[in-house]
């Protein structure tokens, strides 16, 4: 009997843009260039009537296709069971989301506060009022679901299923954020996503080293209305980051499971201290409440996140301290967690989280999970504890 393939294909991350034309290379080179060189006109019709931007055979101005990111989207493309299009960013991707879906109105509740903002600069441009409601209103015709799983920066996971078959019932359309669980983490198509965004500056970039956002739609056909949408935004990728993202794709299956079981051992372990209890070198009155979908239990409905989260659980969440003060000092007593906004990166993260979120609730820690040795992670973090609690009498 055959092996039963990973959910997550290495050959696939390496091999999916094989039939893009490049040369005898075996790393892909950088290219630069922002224009190329037209046809001879008796040999090929000049201009872009006869360009088919999903399969360029040529390219005329990286605007419209550039081999690095033809390639990444390629990839991008076979690994999330659909079709790929890149942005300069996350919040670029979230932007071109709105403009291509024109919803009436958006059903969101909490998560990445630049989302919120996007949406405020979208209205701007419209000049209109786009009403904004809760996930758990009801929902109306061209309604535009915006559902974030696992959500930022607690890493709770959402019920993909009931909230695609809640807004399909009314006419409208489901957006999912996977940015926290990318493959093999979570295939929000399985569940009945209409768009799947990524920022893929996160764990598709892999290295702190880039910016990147993605929509993945369902069809060819509206994946070029992205397209031609995205050429007169004037938001892709440039050429360099293209090129380092599609570097990154290449390990994505190596470096998204080690940071997944890192998160999934730090959180159990930490959970453990939680409610101010002394545990395993952590000392008491810390600790306050710790977040992650490993630690979820079934909701009202009775659904619980296992099976959508079916590769494992998201490497980032966040813990609650018992004092605001504990979290201004313990970012800078780790040695291997960098105090640092973002996440995704093969480095571990650690931020007091009011830092970049002026709305966060100022003890809040968000935890990004690298690719280190989990013993040492568990070690940092103990001394860290440590440090803040004899800092305690002075505060």
């Amino acid at each position: 009997m055959a092996a039963k393939k990973p959910i997550l294909n290495g050959t696939d991350l390496i091999h999916s843009d094989d039939h893009v034309h490049h040369g005898l290379e075996v790393a892909p080179s950088i290219s630069v260039t922002t224009t190329f060189k037209n046809p001879e006109p008796w040999n090929e019709e000049i201009g872009l009537s006869n360009l088919d931007a999903w399969n360029p055979d040529r390219h005329v101005y990286s605007r419209y296709t550039q081999a690095s990111s033809t390639r990444a989207e390629k990839v991008l493309s076979k690994v999330n069971d659909g079709y790929a299009l890149t942005y300069a960013s996350g919040l670029a991707a979230s932007y071109a989301a709105l403009v291509h879906t024109k919803p009436k109105r958006v059903a969101i509740t909490g998560g990445y506060h630049g989302c919120h903002l996007t949406i405020e600069v979208y209205k701007r441009a419209k000049n209109a009022e786009l009403e904004v409601i809760d996930l758990e209103d009801e929902f109306k015709p061209g309604d535009l679901c915006w559902l974030e799983t696992p959500l930022n920066p607690t890493g709770e996971a959402r019920d993909i299923k009931y909230y695609a078959d809640k807004v399909h019932a009314a006419g409208g359309t489901l957006l999912v954020d996977s940015t926290f669980a990318p493959p093999p983490l979570q295939y929000p198509f399985k569940w009945g996503a209409d768009i799947v965004m990524h920022s893929g500056t996160k764990y598709f970039g892999g290295h702190s080293d880039l910016l990147c956002g993605v929509l993945i739609v369902k069809t060819v056909e509206e994946w070029k209305e992205l397209w031609s949408q995205r050429t007169f935004l004037g938001n892709m990728m440039g050429s360099l980051e293209s090129w380092l993202l599609l570097r990154s794709l290449r390990t994505l299956h190596l470096r998204v499971p080690r940071q997944s079981e890192n998160a999934t051992a730090l959180a159990q372990w930490l959970s453990h201290a939680s409610g101010g209890r002394a545990y395993d070198g952590i000392p008491a009155g810390i600790v306050d409440t710790v977040w992650h979908s490993s630690l979820q239990g079934k909701n009202a409905k009775g659904w619980e996140p296992s099976a959508q989260m079916e590769g494992g659980w998201n490497p980032t969440f966040a813990i609650l301290l018992t004092k605001k003060e504990y979290a201004t000092l313990l970012p800078h007593a780790t040695k291997y967690f960098i105090p640092a906004t973002s996440l995704g990166g093969v480095e571990s993260l650690i931020e007091q989280r009011v830092a970049s979120d002026s709305g966060a609730d100022p003890r809040l820690i968000r935890l990004s999970i690298g690719v280190e040795d989990v013993e040492d992670l568990k070690e940092d973090l103990r001394r860290a504890f440590q440090e803040v609690a004899k800092a305690r009498a002075k505060l």
